[in-house]
């Protein structure tokens, strides 16, 4: 008997939930907080002002993403859960609507009304709502909504974005702190947008190229606010 010779294979949709939080939090540590340690350098802060604005920034920042993720994805969590809920309702309440429903799917999908009849069949038997939810509503373990995961992953990485500029902060000379932080943050935005781009399957120069000018240009407008406020105080 002929055995089956199966290939893992890999692909990134089961990482987007948290590679997106991840990467969104740490392209927020390292811009929000080198922003911040810029805007209060350029307006004349003291060395002490400004490691404390940075290191505030990074905490209450951390926490506003651990927070802000939750809320987001448990809504996505809360609409997920009723759509299955409602599912299950029309399971019981007419299984043979929901099954022409399958049927239906799978015609549109190109399969022969013979074969689509047995499929939708079979899959009824085995495990109704999670065809329903698969085939109908898009729903699958790899894109499911996980808003303790999506919390704790952006709070995780803006704290380690936010700890490159702090660190650069503590450890520049104080005439050349806006230039060192404003460097390194720029290099270090460009790095993660290439490997979140390259995690992702997305061409790495155009993110990189992206996060660094739109970077670039946060931490020009908060010196030129700081610079602005520094001189009327």
């Amino acid at each position: 008997m002929t055995r089956l010779k199966l290939h893992r294979e890999r692909h990134v949709i089961g990482r987007l939930g948290w590679l997106r939080a991840a990467v969104l939090g740490a392209n927020d540590g390292v811009l929000s907080t080198s922003s911040l340690i810029i805007g209060v350098a350029s307006a004349q802060g003291t060395a002490q002002a400004i490691l404390i604005a940075g290191v505030s920034g990074m905490v209450a920042g951390a926490m506003s993403m651990a927070a802000g993720e939750y809320v987001s994805v448990s809504s996505q969590a809360d609409s997920e859960n009723a759509d299955l809920a409602r599912e299950r309702q029309e399971l019981h309440d007419d299984p043979a609507g929901e099954r022409a429903e399958l049927i239906a799917i799978y015609i549109d999908r190109g399969l022969d009304h013979r074969l689509a009849v047995e499929v939708a069949t079979s899959l009824m038997k085995h495990d109704p709502l999670g065809a329903h939810a698969r085939d109908e509503l898009g729903l699958s373990t790899a894109t499911t909504a996980r808003p303790v995961q999506a919390a704790l992953s952006s709070a995780a990485a803006f704290a380690v974005g936010a700890v490159v500029p702090v660190a650069i902060a503590l450890l520049a000379p104080g005439r050349l702190l806006v230039a060192a932080v404003s460097i390194a943050s720029l290099v270090f935005l460009a790095v993660l947008g290439a490997v979140g781009a390259r995690v992702g399957g997305a061409p790495m120069g155009i993110a990189a190229l992206r996060v660094t000018f739109w970077g670039a240009f946060a931490m020009a407008v908060t010196a030129g606010i700081g610079a602005l406020f520094g001189t009327h105080l």
